[in-house]
């Protein structure tokens, strides 16, 4: 009878192990896991002990590193660093309700603001714009506030700012630009006009995008701790990910419509064009949060260069040979509206986000402590 070696005692899983293998290698190698700084580290302390891609199977994964990924997620780290407090920097807590009210924040400013350029008189023509002015720019630090606190927080760099300027102002002001374009312009001077509804709908939007998202991390968290496989950690989250996302399309809608009612002006199409925005922007930080940057740049690319191509299409529709080149979006427009543009870009963009979040936000990776605990933390 041959004796196993030590590196198969601690690879191999037992017979009669609880219904959840890998809690097993979990207790055995937690030390390794608080401490480890990357899955990566896992992996290779894994190897070194013996275990390998077929000893993986057994803990129904499918290689050694997707075994990795799910240690280094259910394990919560063990700060190394110095203590806050001993280092002279004390931390600052926040309750729940001014966390809440930061992500109110934005939506009162911008109501604020709008309350403000409403009552400034039309015949004062340099006053105008300079309430305008100071309101862009308060309703930019009051959502760089919420954005940076909270389950909306990204650990490290965010989306590229200029791809959500692009979205945002063809969703606002689209309406303007596709018909001045189509009506042979733009004409100067140039005055635009943004749909006050809608600005005030995407703004307001915040507050539900981070109780959803808030949402999503927790039960995520709590998935990942009761599944036994990813398998069953996928069945779990994918539920998750689209009830947040209707959710947050819901509650973005009675938004928008109640600005409406409040503020008039404004069109059922171009409040589908914002809804639309707020859906693909919702998703795209969602992504970011749990660390799929790059994905979430892409989707907001994708809907730029969408709208971009569509604005250029009508522009070298001039050209006599290059005609036809409007017409997709001549038709489109003349059907639908100019706002039906946006629309339709980031419903297209928003539809491959949530697409491939259904597939990426489905592993342990994307649940990791670190991520799940941003909801909580300031």
């Amino acid at each position: 009878m041959t004796v196993p070696t030590r590196k198969e005692a601690v690879a191999r899983p037992g017979r009669r192990g609880p219904a959840d293998p890998v809690r097993a290698l979990m207790h055995r190698h937690r030390e390794l896991c608080e401490h480890a700084v990357d899955p990566l580290e896992i992996a290779a302390a894994l190897e070194d002990c013996g275990v390998t891609d077929r000893t993986a199977a057994r803990f129904r994964h499918r290689d050694v590193f997707s075994l990795a990924e799910e240690l280094y997620a259910r394990v919560p780290r063990v700060e190394t660093g110095p203590c806050p407090v001993a280092a002279g920097h004390a931390p600052v807590p926040r309750s729940r309700g001014v966390r809440t009210a930061l992500q109110l924040l934005p939506g009162a400013v911008c109501a604020a603001a709008l309350a403000a350029f409403a009552a400034t008189a039309p015949a004062t023509p340099l006053a105008r714009p300079a309430v305008e002015a100071a309101g862009v720019l308060l309703v930019a630090l009051a959502l760089r506030l919420a954005l940076r606190t909270g389950p909306l927080r990204v650990r490290e760099a965010g989306l590229p700012t200029l791809l959500v300027c692009w979205t945002t102002g063809q969703a606002v002001y689209g309406h303007w630009l596709l018909t001045e374009l189509l009506g042979g312009g733009p004409h100067l001077p140039l005055h635009p006009r943004a749909a006050a509804a809608s600005v005030l709908g995407l703004v307001c939007a915040v507050a539900p995008a981070a109780g959803c998202a808030r949402w999503f991390a927790v039960r995520g968290r709590r998935g990942l701790a009761a599944s036994r496989d990813l398998a069953e950690l996928a069945s779990r989250v994918r539920p998750l990910l689209l009830g947040a996302t209707a959710a947050f399309l819901v509650a973005q809608v009675a938004l928008l419509a109640a600005a409406r009612a409040v503020l008039g002006g404004t069109g059922a199409r171009d409040l589908a064009a914002a809804a639309a925005l707020g859906t693909l922007l919702f998703l795209a930080r969602l992504l970011a949060v749990h660390g799929f940057r790059g994905a979430a740049a892409t989707g907001l690319a994708t809907a730029a260069v969408l709208e971009a191509l569509a604005c250029a299409s009508v522009l070298l529709a001039r050209i006599p040979r290059l005609s036809p080149a409007g017409a997709p979006v001549e038709t489109l427009i003349r059907h639908a509206g100019p706002a039906a543009v946006p629309a339709l870009a980031c419903t297209v963009a928003a539809a491959g986000l949530l697409a491939y979040g259904l597939r990426a936000l489905t592993g342990a990776w994307a649940h990791s402590p670190a991520a799940a605990t941003e909801a909580d933390r300031p």
